[in-house]
């Protein structure tokens, strides 16, 4: 996320914007650091910038540098409150690309209504930390083959992003599962951070869908985290997700912030 924090001054010195590594921009004015930048490349191949500066002018020293020095398309994220941030990204030739929301989750079944939504015949839910490795990863590779052939693996958040050498499940004890016979179809990831627990990807086979499965694993997942003594869960879904959308806004999930991906081609 871009931190820029704009003030109205002016100075007489130059800024001079320096590239100090293949992703890091430094802005000096007078002997002092005001402002840098910074690149990254996502594990789907796609180079992200911010820029942290506190005026307007300078911003536009460090974008102008970073575009000439790097190829396009680039693409960056902004908290869709901050008019400045999104003003000075447009004034860079960026435009919006496609917008998350960001939902707190509620966990206690009294307030999701989740206490007693069940998996459907012949589904059991396999959690955290129990799934068979093998089995996650196949499981894991349909659902992420599916999502591209329809809306493109780019709607998804960052963190669940291909890694390179096609490893897409780097931690399976974050991850349960719903199991029908001998196939894994369907699954939630959360991440157990330390202030709220994100939950990072819920998914379901395409052949398996309306059928209550993705429910029921919002059901165990939240009911667990609820009995461990955690009130909220933290969401993103990308506003085209229609389905992911009235699955969260169903249980009682609070649309909280939005977020912005812009790309300069």
């Amino acid at each position: 996320m871009n931190s820029v924090h704009f003030t109205s001054g002016a100075s007489s010195h130059a800024v001079v914007v320096t590239r100090m590594s293949d992703t890091l921009w430094h802005a000096v004015e007078d002997d002092r650091t005001v402002g840098r930048g910074d690149a990254s490349l996502r594990p789907d191949g796609r180079l992200f910038i911010s820029i942290d500066a506190w005026h307007g002018a300078t911003f536009d020293r460090i974008a102008d540098t970073m575009l000439e020095d790097l190829p396009t398309p680039l693409y960056t994220v902004v908290d869709e409150a901050d008019q400045d941030s999104t003003s000075a990204w447009e004034r860079a030739g960026f435009t919006a690309a496609r917008r998350e929301w960001g939902y707190l989750v509620p966990t206690d079944p009294a307030v999701t209504g989740l206490g007693s939504v069940r998996p459907p015949s012949g589904v059991t839910i396999v959690p955290a930390g129990a799934a068979e490795e093998g089995r996650l990863r196949t499981l894991d590779r349909i659902v992420r083959d599916e999502v591209e052939a329809a809306v493109g693996w780019q709607t998804m958040p960052a963190e669940v992003l291909p890694r390179p050498a096609e490893t897409t499940v780097v931690d399976p004890s974050k991850y349960a599962v719903a199991q029908h016979a001998d196939q894994y179809v369907g699954l939630v990831r959360v991440a157990p951070l330390p202030r709220q627990p994100r939950i990072g990807l819920i998914a379901v086979r395409a052949d398996r869908h309306r059928r209550g499965i993705a429910r029921a694993l919002l059901a165990h997942t939240l009911g667990s985290l609820h009995r461990s003594g955690t009130a909220a869960a933290w969401a993103e879904v990308d506003e085209s997700n229609a389905a992911a959308t009235a699955l969260f806004e169903s249980i009682g999930a609070r649309r909280t912030a939005g977020t912005l991906e812009l790309v300069r081609h």
